[in-house]
């Protein structure tokens, strides 16, 4: 089945580790730390650096068709959410590597895309109010094999939204309402419609389910 319209997703998911999909399982997780706390381990089909999930987390993507006038792997598909983020009272910045961060030099999004013929994906990750505890001890490694040939992901220092809010003595919204905020802007940004359950198609997310939770997609490197 091929879609022609553009699609933006926002979405949450329980605690996890998601890798890129050139990445080595053994170099960028903590298995056995993540099996003991329940963090379920990933491979998407995008690029770029493994990261982590969990409930205050949100994550975006970006589906729409290539545009001939604009180069498929730029940033510009962050200004949108850059501009969300500003209204919302967080001084956000797009980095070098088409990520996130505050003024201060901490990072609070990460992103990767993926290019299949006429159709592009660019998503993200917005630390919200995620347990950075977890989320660096799940990522971490204290080996590194390097004679495995595999993207290496890029550390870098990482601050919650909501601390960034709590620090310029704004109003303090828990990460549902923050989440709600940045979805109702985006929507009067688009002026798009939420999809329905009557939207999805049931039988095709399965399958995609079946393929991406096979432990040999996820542990093949």
């Amino acid at each position: 089945m091929e879609f022609q319209e553009d699609f933006l997703l926002f979405y949450v998911n329980d605690k996890s580790v998601i890798l890129g999909s050139n990445q080595s399982v053994r170099n960028e997780v903590n298995v056995d730390f993540c099996k003991a706390n329940n963090i379920e381990i990933v491979r998407r089909k995008s690029g770029g650096g493994a990261v982590y999930h969990d409930a205050g987390n949100l994550n975006f993507s970006f589906i729409t068709n290539k545009n001939g006038n604009n180069n498929s792997l730029s940033g510009n598909f962050l200004k949108p959410v850059v501009a969300w983020l500003q209204e919302a009272g967080v001084p956000a910045v797009v980095g070098e590597r088409k990520d996130l961060w505050l003024p201060d030099g901490y990072k609070i999004t990460g992103t990767a895309s993926h290019i299949r013929k006429n159709r592009e994906l660019h998503h993200g990750t917005l630390l919200v109010d995620a347990d950075l505890t977890l989320l660096a001890k799940a990522l971490y490694v204290e080996r590194v094999d390097k004679e495995v040939k595999a993207t290496p992901s890029v550390r870098s220092k990482t601050k919650n939204i909501h601390t960034c809010l709590e620090e310029q003595n704004l109003k303090a919204i828990d990460s549902v309402a923050f989440m709600e905020l940045i979805v109702n802007l985006s929507e009067r940004f688009y002026n798009v419609k939420r999809l329905t359950d009557s939207d999805l198609n049931a039988a095709l997310i399965q399958n995609y389910q079946h393929h991406y939770i096979d432990d040999t997609w996820t542990f093949r490197k």
